[in-house]
């Protein structure tokens, strides 16, 4: 056995106190609660995942489908409960298995609604289930108690997924666009009606500070948290951006959680030490070395790292194509203002006509439409099979669509002559069907096509 593979299998598994990973299952468990009912609030559930007819699925989870109101609802309520259970530390992987279940379902329903927020949810819920989070300050360590440590891996893992986040966040955002402050110009204007703030977010300095300073935060603050000498600092700057995006754009739970994630980076005793917990600790404790587990979390960290790097190997501007965008943690990048029409041909009669959208999706959906080819190009799939049964044997599908990124005049997003009910979509290349950017189109005043448009700004965080 190699030594620098000893000696990181034992630091893997050299025990540690439990009461930071205890603390951090309080906040997400009750984050998660929170999270859960805010789909149920206002039936949101059934105008998300229930009205429309057709819903966007993600390559290789096609078979994931909405299910009846009565049990979609149960679903929800089951992932609150789930919240609350992890919260509480009772019953521990069972809840925390059953959060992991039902959240996932429902971030599969629709690739419409996906957001980066909801997928680094997902991969800490699959996380919770596999650590010993309920070792501290829990009613399962309280009816059974075992010593309150836990391996160092319990730790690692989830902080190692907070600066892969933040850094790739900030990796994403150097690009021009970005760098010149368009997208965080556009986003500031709409707030410039707020109190004190208000006229502040206006002048011309505001979207380089935010921007830059965005760029510099994500780039650093994971490191800073993890350095002893910077950690309280780096945690004032935690608070400071995460309470302050949470006033200014509309980004739900993610800002608090990533408050309650950044707890993970201190001593793990300390808040043993800060509420002065009571209960001796055993003088010696130690944990199995298994190898099995150290592999998996190499190969989980591999995918992590790599996955969102796979744009570079997609010609194209990802922010204009789309190609390599998602699980890549590109979090409010861009601004995209879309229009489009659909038309059918049948070539056995030459009839063309053309097809509205909202008959079948809502117009969250239909904003996603329109900006985005792979959706297009599902969408013109699901008309294929409809028309085929509707007696049209070999429907001919193309589009009109452009698209305005970050203020620029509307260009071409598809090739209107391509047949898109034939053309192919590939994974891991640059699909030809989609047009470039012109290199010459640079963020100005918005052209006008001639066509009712629909925006999306990404205040909810891309998603």
């Amino acid at each position: 056995m190699p030594e620098y593979y000893r000696r990181l299998t034992q630091k893997l598994f050299q025990p540690v106190d439990a009461a930071s990973l205890g603390f951090f299952r309080i906040l997400f468990g009750a984050l998660m609660t929170w999270q859960a009912v805010y789909f149920l609030q206002g039936d949101r559930y059934v105008h998300d995942y229930l009205l429309p007819r057709f819903h966007f699925t993600y390559e290789f989870f096609a078979f994931v489908k909405p299910v009846g109101p009565e049990f979609l609802k149960a679903l929800f309520w089951t992932m609150a409960l789930s919240g609350l259970g992890v919260m509480v530390g009772i019953c521990y992987r069972l809840f925390a298995f059953l959060f992991f279940a039902t959240f996932t379902y429902a971030f599969l329903l629709d690739k419409a609604y996906y957001n980066n927020h909801y997928y680094f949810i997902s991969l800490i819920a699959f996380w919770m289930i596999l650590v010993d989070a309920q070792r501290w300050a829990s009613l399962s360590q309280r009816f059974r108690p075992r010593p309150a440590y836990v391996p160092y891996w319990n730790l690692l893992i989830l902080k190692v997924q907070v600066v892969i986040v933040y850094f790739y966040g900030g990796i994403a955002k150097l690009n021009g666009d970005w760098l010149r402050g368009d997208p965080m110009r556009f986003w500031l204007s709409r707030l410039g009606d707020l109190p004190v703030v208000g006229p502040w977010l206006l002048s011309d300095w505001a979207p380089y500070f935010f921007s830059w300073g965005g760029l510099a935060y994500d780039l650093a603050i994971g490191f800073l948290l993890w350095w002893r000498k910077t950690r309280w600092a780096a945690f004032l700057a935690v608070l400071f951006f995460n309470l302050s995006n949470s006033v200014l754009f509309t980004i739900g739970v993610f800002p608090f959680l990533m408050i309650a994630a950044a707890t993970l980076f201190d001593e793990p005793d300390w808040p043993r030490r800060f509420f002065k917990f009571k209960g001796a600790l055993p003088k010696k404790f130690a944990f199995p070395v298994r190898h099995g587990v150290a592999v998996f979390l190499g190969l989980y960290l591999l995918v992590q790292v790599a996955v969102p790097l796979r744009h570079w190997l997609i010609a194209g501007d990802v922010h204009w194509t789309e190609e390599g965008h998602l699980f890549s943690w590109r979090m409010k990048l861009r601004d995209k203002q879309g229009v489009l029409k659909i038309t059918v041909t049948d070539p056995a009669t030459g009839r063309s006509f053309a097809v509205d959208p909202l008959q079948e999706i809502n117009r969250f959906q239909y904003r996603k439409l329109m900006q985005r080819p792979q959706f297009i190009h599902q969408y013109a799939q699901h008309l294929k099979a409809r028309f085929q049964k509707e007696e049209i044997a070999d429907p001919v599908i193309t589009v009109d669509s452009r698209v305005s990124l970050n203020g620029r005049p509307f260009q071409m997003l598809i090739d209107p002559t391509v047949d898109l009910a034939k053309a192919p979509m590939r994974f891991f290349s640059h699909d030809p069907w989609i047009l470039p950017l012109p290199e010459n189109a640079r963020p100005g005043a918005l052209g006008t096509p001639g066509l009712a448009k629909e925006s999306d700004a990404d205040l909810e965080s891309d998603r």
